[in-house]
């Protein structure tokens, strides 16, 4: 079976009514970015960043996956499929997608302040004061600004082995993520899809819509190639 990976971000979920990581002004439904997602703001105001997330749990409770998701999970009754994301969401996972790597958390996991002990907690919220095992503050399982991402390997092993890469929702300007298509095969197929003007090199195929509709032409395209 052919190996499609798939590198989605906000945009791929924003279908779903979940919104963009980043909006125009650098707020995050009206935050500052930087005050509720980074290692900074959590020092500064635990309280404000736990908040917030309790607020984005409660709002994924309420959203379902786009066509755009689960067109991709339908993919892998003819493909080997995997998934790296930016996104937080359990989308991908929800709409039926069996391999999922998340570069920069998940919302629904909490962890401690060292992230070596991480538990599932659905959607519901974290309370003021709430600790981990070990003692410390309990927090978003997030890799917020200021801290590493420590699945950027194991994603880019997973492009290595790409026979056909597709972008979706992403402008791929956030490092080390942007960073990822680099490690593609050259002259594999690289797709892009998104309703933006988003740079790209000649070589990529660009669909000028958005996830759902882009996904509609893929699959099309993908038929003739079976």
């Amino acid at each position: 079976m052919k190996h499609l990976v798939f590198l989605t971000g906000a945009g791929m979920s924003a279908e779903s009514g979940i919104s963009t990581f980043r909006d125009a002004g650098g707020l995050w439904e009206n935050y500052d970015v930087m005050k509720v997602a980074s290692i900074e703001g959590w020092e500064e105001d635990p309280e404000l960043v736990q908040q917030f997330y309790n607020d984005r749990r409660a709002q994924l409770a309420k959203v379902e996956p786009n066509k755009g998701h689960i067109l991709i999970a339908g993919l892998e009754n003819a493909f080997k499929v995997s998934v790296v994301t930016q996104n937080v969401d359990n989308l991908h996972e929800r709409a039926g997608s069996s391999d999922v790597t998340h570069l920069h958390g998940e919302l629904t996991k909490a962890c401690n302040e060292r992230k070596t002990q991480i538990q599932h907690i659905g959607f519901n919220p974290i309370r003021p004061g709430e600790k981990a095992e070990d003692g410390s503050r309990l927090r978003p399982f997030i890799v917020w600004f200021g801290e590493a991402v420590p699945l950027i390997e194991k994603a880019a092993e997973i492009v290595s082995k790409a026979d056909m890469v597709v972008i979706i929702g992403t402008s791929m300007q956030v490092y080390p993520a942007a960073g990822l298509i680099r490690y593609a095969r050259r002259g594999i197929p690289v797709f892009l899809i998104d309703p933006n003007d988003v740079p790209a090199p000649g070589n990529v195929f660009v669909i000028k819509e958005k996830a759902s509709t882009g996904m509609e032409i893929l699959k099309e395209k993908l038929t003739q190639i079976q």
